[in-house]
Parts: structure tokens; sequence; C-alpha cells
């Protein structure tokens, strides 16, 4: 079986990498283990994400579906003056802001509409689990897959797009550099779907029902509210596992008491708890893919970065970085590059700054909570609506003033332009809020391995 490109996962990062690719006149293979629908955490889209979804033609698919239509984020500190609410907005053709909507989805649903739709406009959908690259003399030629009736199958293509996620199948299997992992370790989400949530009354766009809650507590400890219909809601609590670990609890009794204890506002909101699903865990932490790129592959989304979920900007992630490398594969496939060492350095290095401005907020957030709430709410509140909207790359004016404003908090203005100016460093990974020190430049990092198995512990 041979394919000009071939998809290693059937999530939103492949189904939309697909449907722009098809765009380009190019039908990928998708290959994806798992039926749909499929459980998945989350989600709520950025405002730019929505814009995605509507560029594929699919606004109207969701407007019809009833997700619901997300106006902002409300976030409750533990004070009003640490409290905000940020609206989703647009940019128009004079780049001057105007209100907007996106959508809450439910996941099991969204990722079926996606691959559904990728299969429509021209994707092959192999039924199988890729178990291993083929590579010939440092390229990437194809893939052996494992297919659902235990055979094996090898997927020949120019071009092998890694869209699977937290399972890193390229990192994992060498092909790509180094996996570092570090800034948002030690910490476990708590998950469940619940009925029955007192929801804001909807009087203005700030109330909205269908608003995404976020519930900070203190340093590294919150939660998320995400409405996914009428009456169910997503609510995730978010800790430092010493903490879960330390009270002894099941997963559910753990759930259960940090509902009513987290926050007041929380508490409120949720006075009788009613799971509609079982309460699930993962492991909340970051890492980020050296050489994501390379000749024969590339890295889409969560394969290569993953970040604090926070302000769920993973999702959006996956999906703009489909759009953007949709016409770089065409190119290449039409010659481009071709004998570069890598033919998708501009690409890889426009996608990490992107990355950066997001980990830049996220940092600032945690590191210095009062300080953002100030700038959210006075000194670069325009700024603050784009980074949140998922308006973080170069043509999108950035770095913002508020974004270099940050850096210089963060005292990490040196760190990042050290990275784009060397072509070996490119994007320099900063470090941990907990162990600044397990963090150097990509030269001589030596703990990922270690730190891997405390993950897999878990």
């Amino acid at each position: 079986m041979r394919s000009d490109v071939v998809i290693v996962g059937g999530g939103p990062a492949g189904t939309a990498s697909s449907m722009f690719l098809a765009r380009e006149g190019i039908n990928p293979i998708i290959i994806e283990s798992e039926a749909f629908p499929r459980f998945h955490i989350g989600e709520s889209m950025t405002g730019e994400c929505g814009n995605v979804m509507r560029q594929l033609g699919l606004g109207d698919e969701l407007y019809a579906r009833g997700f619901p239509r997300k106006q902002g984020v409300n976030v409750f500190g533990q004070s009003p003056s640490g409290s905000w609410w940020l609206p989703v907005c647009k940019r128009n053709a004079n780049w001057e802001l105007e209100d907007a909507e996106t959508w809450q989805v439910r996941r099991s649903d969204f990722d079926k509409i996606m691959l559904t739709e990728a299969e429509k406009r021209g994707a092959t959908i192999v039924r199988g689990r890729a178990v291993k690259p083929v590579v010939d003399d440092g390229v990437v030629r194809g893939v052996d897959v494992r297919m659902d009736d235990g055979s094996m199958q090898r997927i020949e293509s120019e071009l092998l797009l890694d869209c699977s996620g937290q399972a890193t199948f390229l990192a994992k299997a060498g092909v790509t550099g180094t996996k570092y992992l570090g800034a948002y370790d030690k910490q476990i989400a708590i998950f469940s779907h619940v009925s029955g949530a007192i929801r804001p009354d909807g009087g203005t766009r700030e109330t909205s029902p269908d608003n995404t809650l976020i519930f900070y507590a203190y340093k590294y400890h919150w939660a998320w509210l995400i409405p996914l219909d009428d009456d169910v809601v997503s609510i995730g609590i978010v800790v430092p596992s010493a903490y879960f670990q330390g009270k002894n609890e099941t997963l559910e009794e753990f759930y259960l008491r940090e509902l009513k204890e987290l926050h007041p506002e929380l508490a409120r909101r949720v006075p009788d708890a009613k799971l509609v699903e079982s309460v699930h865990a993962c492991p909340n932490y970051s890492y980020q893919v050296r050489n994501f790129c390379g000749k024969g592959f590339m890295c889409v989304g969560d394969s290569h970065r993953f970040l604090d979920p926070i302000f769920s900007f993973g999702l959006y992630v996956a999906v703009r970085e489909a759009q953007f490398a949709a016409p770089v594969i065409r190119r290449y496939l039409e010659g481009e590059n071709r004998d570069l060492p890598n033919p998708f350095a501009k690409h890889q290095l426009f996608c990490e700054k992107g990355i950066d401005v997001l980990e830049d907020v996220l940092d600032a957030f945690w590191e210095n909570p009062l300080a953002f709430a100030v700038f959210v709410h006075h000194r670069y509140r325009d700024l603050m609506v784009d980074m949140f909207a998922g308006r973080i790359y170069e043509h999108e004016h950035q770095p913002s003033v508020a974004l270099k404003a940050f850096r210089k908090l963060l005292g990490r203005e040196e760190e990042r332009e050290r990275g784009y100016q060397d072509d070996s460093l490119y994007s320099v990974p900063i470090g941990s809020r907990f162990h600044p020190e397990r963090a150097p430049l990509w030269d001589g990092y030596s703990e990922v391995q270690g730190t891997e198995a405390w993950i897999s512990a878990r």
C-alpha cells in the first residue's frame, strides 16, 4: 500500500490535517486503531479554534448539533480583585476587536464528526495500530501497521505525519530529537462529567451559561467547568500529585470532596454532584520534542509539544498547525527543499514560536497571578483577548507589548532570543516551575528517562 501522505492518528490533528490537505489536492491515508465515538477529556475551543472550524466549513454542522456557544472565560480567584472575565473576540479586516463566539464540544461526538468528514473529503481510513516507522538512510519512507485482524501491513509514503497526540509515536521511535519533559510536572488531573450544576444566568455575554469557568484555589491547585450540553458539564480537579496521594482516598472520594472544598464558588455551583461518567485521572505534565520535522516526516500538535491545559489551547494548536502544514506539505511533494537536512525547518520554528507565546502566558499566570490579573483587567486587555483567542503567531502581531512584558517579568527575554537566533536550539525549553535547574538548554539534558518513569508509575 502506498500514499503520498500517511497520517498516524485519527483525532483532531489528523483529521484537520487531512481536510486541509484535501484542499491542496492531496488525499492521505489515516491510520487509527480506536473505534469512534470514544471518550476523551474536554473540550473548550478558543475563539480562533472556532474560526478554523468555520474555515473548514464545519460551522453550520457544529451549530446544528447544538454544541454550547462559548462567549468567554470566567476565572474565579481567591478574591473579587483576583477574578476576571475575558470575552471571545475576533479581529476584523482593520484589526479591530469585535464580539464573537466559539463552541464547547463533547470530544466523543466532535472527534467522530471530524473523522467522518475527513473520510467524506477523500481520506482513506486504515484500521490498525502504527507499530514502527520505516526509515531508510535517515529518511522516513512509511510505517508498519498491525491491522485489526492481526496481520502486518507496510504503508509507504513520501511524508509520514505524526498526529498521535500524547503517544508521541515518532519521538518514542527515536526518529525525532530529544523529548524534553519539564514544566508542569508532578500534577494530576482528576475529572468526570456531572449533571445538575448551577450555571450562570445568561443575562449578558459575561454571564452566559455556556462559558468556561475556572476556579483558582492557590498555586498549582485549580478546577475547570466546561458545559457539554444543557445539563451536563465537564469538571476537572488539578492538584499536585503529592496532595492527592496524601489524602489516601479513591479517585471518586477525592473528586467529590474536592468539589466541595477546592473553591467556594465551585461548591456553590455543584451542591449535589450527580456523576454521569466514571471518574478518570491522568498526569498533567508538559513536554517538548526537539527536531519534530525532518526528511519524510512532520509532527503536528500534541505529538511534539504539550502545555498545561488550564486555558484549553491543545485542540487549537492541533488544528491550526494542521492548517499551516498543508501548503508546506504540498510544496514539499512538488520538490521544494527536498535536498535540505530539514525540509521543514522554517515551519518548525514558526510553530515553536507560537507555542512559546502560550508557555510564557501560562507561566506568568502561575508565577505572578496578581500582575497577570492587572494585565488582563487594565494594562493589556485587548492584547490578552488576542492571546487567549489563539492569535499567537508572528503574522498576528506577536510578540506583542503584553508578551514582552510577561517575558521581562519572567526573566526570559534573553533565553527566547538566543533560541530563535541559534539554529541548533531554535526553541529553548525554559524550565520547570518546580525545578528550574532541571531545564538547561537542549545541550546536555539527560533527565528524560527518570521523568517518564515517574509518569508511567502513575
